[in-house]
Order: C-alpha cells, then structure tokens, then sequence
C-alpha cells in the first residue's frame, strides 16, 4: 500500500510540467490555467534569482549598476545562454506558450517602474536646463539619423539584412530610430542607482531621453504604416500622443491636486488614494499603449505631474519594493528571451556589426556632447550627460524585436543590433563614473554610490 502512494506522488509530480488542457488543432494537447500558474511562480524565482546573482557579480567584478546586470541576466535565461547550453530546461521554464503571460507581467513592471521614475522629475531644474535639454534632444535626434542616412546604402547591399524590397527611406528611418533610442527605463535605474535623479544633470539626461525615445516611437509608427499597417497608425500614434501629453501637462496637476491635500490631510496615503492613484496609471498607460506609443510613457508623464511632497514619498513607499524587485525583472527578462547573440557568425558579419556600434557610439555620445557644450556647460558635464545618453538598453532590443517580428530586419541584424545595444548599455556607467562621477563624488556634489538604490531614496527632498 505504502509503495503504491510513493509511486503515485512521483508519478503526479513527474507530471507537474506536463500539459493538462485540451486537445487543439495545432497540438495533442494545450496549457490548462493551472499549467500557466505553475510556471508562471517558478519562472518569478528563477527570474529574480538570476537578477540579483547576475546583478551583484555586475557590481563587484564589473561596476555596473543593477540594471545592467538585470539586463544580463535576462540574455542569460534567454536562447544566447541558458538556451544554447541547456535547450530542455529552458524549455521546461520558458516554454513559449507562457510568453504572453510574461510580455504583460513586464509591461506593468516597466510602466509602474517609470511612473515612479516621473514622480522624481524636477520640473524646476528642468526649467533652468531647458536650453540644454532641447539641444541635447535635438542633437540626439538629428546626429543618429544622419548617419543612418550615410550607413544604409551598405547595408542594403548584404543580403539578409534587411527585408527583400525594402525601400531606402523606410531602412533609413528603421536605422536612424534605432541608433537615436537612449534607454529611457534603464537610464532611469542608472540614474537614480547614481544619485542624479534629484540633479540638473538628471532631469536634463532623462527628459532629453524621454523625448528621443518618443520620437523614435513615432518614426517606427511610420515605417510601420508604410509596411502595411496603414497611415493610420501613425496619424494614431503621433496624433494621440501629441494630445494626451499636451492635456497632461497642462491640467493634470491642478486635477490631481485633492489626492495630495487629502494624504497631506491624513498623515499617510489611505489605501482608497492608492487604489484611485493606481488606477489611474493604469488608464495613462492603456491610452499611450492603445495609440501606438508605449505604456512606459504614459506611466512617466503622469508621474510627471502627480502631487510631491508626502504623497509623492508615501507612494514610494508603498509601490516600489514590489515594482523593482518582483514585477521590473520580468521586463529585462521578457527581452532576453527574444535575444539570439549566436546570429554573428562570419568575419564580415562582425566587421559590419563593429561598424554599426562605432556609428551609433559617434552618433550618440559624439553629438549629445557637442551639443551640451554649445548650450553652455562645461566639459565635465558635457561627457557625463554624452555618456548617459549612449545608453540604449532593452528599449533598443523592444523596437529591433517589433522590426524582426514584422518582417522590417533580418536575424542578423537584429543580432547586431542587440551586440550594439549591450555594448553601449555596458559603457554608460564606468564612462559616466570616469567623466563626471568619481570627481563629483570627491568634491562632495554627488553621494556615494548605492547600489540598488531605490528611487524614492534617490529623490526624497522633491519639490
């Protein structure tokens, strides 16, 4: 009797990664709810299991901040490591049904993430930067496109590239977005790991990467309809955008105003004031989704705008543990999946993906310098904002997947791609930190670095 019960307990348990639901026409049989919630928690430890190993090796070996070892470690659970080594287990963990499941775990992650991230942004500093941050902007802008213009004839000439009859315009633009993206997430995890979120330097960095990544959205918009999608996603997109920001800003914080005097009046955020607070970027997220932009924008630009003081501390503390730790990780791991670093696999290949990261190194970093410069700062600050804005993360490996899905690029360059968005992601620390970091630190204009920092610790005196 005893040995019957044994051998039924492994047999269920040797079942528990087996499909349970129904036959469909496409397979013997699919996922029941009940497979989709028993990966689902065992993909949430492995995924931050993998965050916080990979992201201390990051910070002891390497010096990167967490988000850059959060961003390794999702290339790591993907097909470029994990994958490569161990295709069962990666399977077994990552099955591709759960994708889905996965993709929109991220994008509440990302979304909260940045919502938080806008509630820290000093409009004050960004008033007196306002010069630079436009010119940077627009340097950040103009440069990268320019030298897509210069780069693409090559490389519709290797086959494989690009999608057969591909028109010039549309590969140029496709290029020119991907080489101006800064990576407006991580930028912002550096940022604050970095003590900036409550700087000028900061505010100016990251409003001028918010307004390049929305720029590059809206270009992607187009190429888009030119593929097939129909002029309407882009009149949706830039149109949608352009008027919801516009409302924003204008009227929402005298609407939003009540929800700070009413937590200023209690002492403490009430959880009917979260629920409303929450609820609420949910709404801006969905509108900037549903046009065409990114849910990460309308998370930001009503963080932008929400009430400061208690509120803005109060809701830190209530919603960012949970967004960094558990939901955020989800993101860089999503991406990571979708990664394949194996593509690379000639010398011309190579040849062509360093002249890619050249490009976009001189493209980014090189004009967002020049341009700060001409708006009057000085040489130290200049390199440290350039190498910032270098940075272009998993925002890059977002917009190269879209182009891959929809038949824009080809695997091998995607794969140059993500090469060029790592690599550039890698430098922005130790360049920022060799630039401008370790001499502010010395001169006590900047606190020493804490790695991990959360972003209500980075700005707790707000406006």
């Amino acid at each position: 009797m005893a040995f019957d019960i044994i051998g039924n307990v492994t047999a269920i348990a040797g079942d528990i990664f087996a499909k349970h639901g129904p036959a469909v026409p496409a397979a013997a049989q699919s996922y029941s709810p009940g497979d989709f919630s028993v990966r689902f928690f065992l993909q949430l430890a492995v995924i931050m299991l993998a965050c916080r190993v990979v992201g201390w090796l990051g910070r002891k070996f390497l010096g990167q901040p967490q988000v850059v070892g959060e961003m390794i470690a999702g290339v790591v659970l993907g097909p470029s490591l994990l994958g490569l080594f161990f295709p069962e287990l990666q399977a077994v963990i990552f099955p591709k049904e759960m994708k889905n499941v996965l993709y929109t775990g991220a994008q509440l992650g990302v979304g909260l993430y940045m919502f938080l991230v806008g509630t820290t942004l000093r409009l004050d500093h960004f008033q007196t930067k306002a010069r630079s941050a436009i010119g940077v902007s627009i340097a950040g802008i103009a440069a990268p496109f320019f030298i897509a213009v210069l780069i693409t004839p090559f490389l519709l000439d290797v086959p494989g590239l690009f999608a057969e009859g591909i028109s010039k315009a549309n590969a140029t633009l496709f290029m020119g977005a991907c080489i101006a993206l800064t990576a407006f997430p991580m930028l912002a995890r550096i940022i604050n790991e970095r003590g900036l979120a409550n700087t000028s330097l900061g505010t100016l960095t990251l409003t001028a990467g918010a307004f390049d990544d929305a720029v590059s959205w809206c270009v992607l918009a187009l190429v888009l309809a030119a593929f097939g999608a129909g002029p309407g996603v882009a009149v949706l997109a830039i149109g949608g955008g352009l008027i919801y920001s516009s409302f924003i800003l204008l009227f929402g914080r005298k609407l939003l105003m009540p929800l700070g005097k009413m937590v200023e009046r209690e002492g403490e955020m009430s959880t009917t004031v979260l629920g409303i607070t929450l609820i609420l970027f949910c709404l801006s997220a969905f509108i900037m989704d549903a046009v065409g932009i990114h849910a990460i924008f309308g998370g930001f630009i009503l963080g932008a705008v929400m009430p400061r003081g208690l509120f803005a501390a109060e809701l830190k503390k209530k919603v960012e543990p949970l967004a960094v730790v558990l939901l955020l990780p989800m993101f860089f791991t999503y991406s990571g999946l979708n990664t394949r670093l194996d593509m690379i696999n000639s010398f011309e290949l190579l040849l062509i993906a360093m002249g890619i990261l050249l490009a976009s190194v001189l493209a980014k970093f090189g004009a967002c310098y020049l341009a700060a410069r001409m708006a009057g700062e000085d040489n130290r600050t200049a390199l440290g904002i350039g190498a910032l804005m270098n940075s272009r993360g998993l925002m890059e490996l977002i917009i190269i997947n879209i182009g891959l899905q929809k038949g824009i690029i080809g695997p091998a360059l995607f794969s140059m791609l993500v090469l060029m968005a790592v690599v550039t992601t890698m430098m922005a620390s130790p360049l920022f930190e060799l630039f401008y970091g370790r001499k502010a630190r010395e001169s006590g204009e900047l606190d020493a670095i804490s790695a991990g920092r959360p972003v209500g610790e980075a700005a707790s005196n707000l406006a």
